[in-house]
């Protein structure tokens, strides 16, 4: 939990916001919180689906810091070109899909 909150302090989140429900929280806000939540857990390997969505550029710059500081082994998905060039030691692009004839 102590690294839960840490996460979120380095996010940017303040302290009253801690006693909210996560109904009364904004979409960036929310993020910010699945975000911290997943790098308190221990794993191998994140998956993480376009982490900036919804988030201002402060909270990029503070997300950036923190995967710097902790240096997940993470697979995601971002269009963020920016973000990708900073985070990743390694880039699969996959094609954009054709058009459908009709």
């Amino acid at each position: 939990m102590t690294l839960f909150l840490t996460n979120l302090r380095k996010l940017g989140v303040e302290r009253e916001q801690f006693e909210k429900g996560l109904q009364e929280l904004s979409e960036g806000q929310k993020k910010k919180v699945l975000i911290a939540k997943s790098l308190s857990e221990q794993a191998h390997l994140y998956i993480w689906d376009e982490p900036f969505n919804c988030v201002d550029i402060a909270a990029r710059m503070r997300i950036e810091e923190l995967l710097s500081e902790c240096s997940p082994t993470m697979v995601f998905a971002e269009h963020d070109e920016m973000f990708v060039s900073k985070i990743a030691t390694g880039i699969l692009r996959l094609p954009p899909e054709s058009p459908k004839s009709v």
